[in-house]
């Protein structure tokens, strides 16, 4: 393990190692074409009727494929005043089991990269969603073994990260994440005293990007791409030693 004073790195799963928000923005299309045969698309602003629905939803359903499934349910019958068809509510539950069997594709670069990380820090993977789902996708994955720990938490915000540090015997101030969404993944670990290393993909859900980070942010990185995350953690791993 480094001798330095960070000890460990997060990552985070969803859009960070493999593909996902792609699925979920295929996956409404299809909805907006099913719904379209009622309403007029742009009169009915479906795209924010729709997340409006799934954000109030999400103290209900928590995140994921079958609260997002629910949330399309509940706005096709109300957008369309009851109108659709039984039929058509099917093929919106039809979407969503087609998000569910989706393929794990890992990003390039994300097996070399964990890996030189994992020869010299303690890396853990922290996700939020589903938990059958999850299980389902780490399993699938072929990365698991790399991790000393797996957590799939409800919610990934600075109560959650607070209780892992402490189960992990961790300061903050020795951890860094890694991932794509700010309000998820590096706001919460910043607000701890930790480090961040945001790595933007090319679609986020806009609930991912609700977060105020200064892009100067002292403890914060951004990288483009995978192979650029073992030199920056090693960055600030030098940093954090001095």
């Amino acid at each position: 393990m480094s001798a330095s004073p960070l000890r460990m790195v997060g990552f985070d799963a969803d859009d960070t190692l493999w593909r996902s928000q792609d699925y979920f923005d295929q996956a409404q299309l299809d909805f907006e074409r099913i719904v379209g045969a009622y309403v007029d698309l742009h009169d009915a602003r479906l795209h924010e009727r729709l997340y409006a629905i799934e954000k109030s939803n999400i103290g209900v359903f928590g995140y994921g494929v079958k609260g997002m499934t629910l949330s399309m349910i509940e706005a096709a019958v109300e957008i369309t005043s009851q109108r659709i068809s039984a039929a058509d509510l099917h093929r919106i539950v039809e979407l969503g089991k087609d998000l569910l069997r989706h393929p794990v594709e890992i990003l390039p670069g994300i097996p070399e990269a964990v890996a030189a990380i994992a020869a010299e820090f303690e890396v853990v993977l922290i996700t939020k969603g589903d938990l059958f789902h999850q299980e389902a996708k780490v399993r699938q994955c072929g990365l698991a073994d790399l991790f000393r720990r797996i957590e799939i938490v409800s919610e990934k915000d600075v109560e959650t990260y607070a209780r892992l540090l402490r189960e992990f015997e961790l300061p903050a101030s020795q951890f860094v994440m890694v991932g794509n969404s700010l309000r998820s993944d590096i706001a919460p670990v910043l607000a701890l005293g930790g480090w961040g290393i945001h790595v933007p993909y090319h679609t986020t859900w806009a609930h991912e990007n609700e977060a105020e980070i200064a892009a100067d942010a002292p403890r914060l990185r951004r990288v483009e791409q995978a192979a650029q995350l073992p030199q920056t953690v090693r960055e600030l791993a030098a940093i954090a030693a001095n």
